[in-house]
């Protein structure tokens, strides 16, 4: 039988820079695409389109109350890690408009290409106990609290963002949104199954 290896230190610095960037140049896509995704990043785009302030602190901002959460349901481990991805991808993304110059990007290869980055980011993130902060850790939470099942309550919350949407972008860009979340949730659930990777990390 295969046994199973921890994850080293390195491993999973590597992972989050890895998993932050990509997310990042996915998140960029979306931003000048003027498209959406569920979670925080859903609410700081959101924030950004009302706006007009950079992405990146607004994201960092908006996910602060949900350490607390992470640290009591879920480990200082875990914490930690997700707030460096949050802090690292906050900080590309403030930085990205220095280093990367975009111009018009079609909405349909924002969707696709976009999700597809910040999929394969939060993939890293997950294979190493680590995260981008956001609702998945509130729905934990009310899980435990309340009764309340988590995917349902992550998947109303999102809903929620997703209609907001329909009061700031043009309904086409948030069935773009849609198909975005489609390809981001597909990227996690063909490669994110038990027994599919066998690394942990070190507790």
């Amino acid at each position: 039988m295969e046994s199973t290896q921890r994850h080293r230190p390195y491993e999973d610095v590597l992972a989050i820079i890895l998993g932050s960037t990509c997310a990042a140049l996915g998140l960029a896509l979306y931003h000048h695409a003027q498209i959406l995704i569920g979670s925080t990043a859903g609410m700081a785009l959101l924030v950004t389109y009302l706006t007009g302030w950079s992405f990146g602190p607004v994201f960092f901002v908006v996910n602060l109350p949900f350490y607390w959460l992470a640290w009591r349901r879920i480990g200082h481990h875990f914490t930690f890690k997700t707030f460096a991805a949050v802090a690292l991808l906050s900080w590309i993304s403030w930085m990205l408009p220095d280093w990367l110059r975009i111009g018009e990007v079609d909405p349909l290869f924002a969707a696709l290409a976009g999700g597809s980055l910040i999929g394969l980011g939060v993939l890293f993130l997950f294979r190493h106990r680590g995260s981008l902060g956001g609702f998945n850790i509130l729905a934990v939470y009310l899980q435990d609290k309340y009764g309340w099942r988590a995917g349902k309550v992550q998947m109303a919350l999102d809903t929620l963002i997703m209609l907001a949407a329909f009061f700031v972008l043009p309904v086409s860009n948030v069935l773009y949104s849609i198909l975005g979340a489609v390809v981001l949730s597909a990227i996690l659930t063909i490669n994110h199954r038990p027994g599919l990777y066998t690394g942990v990390s070190q507790s």
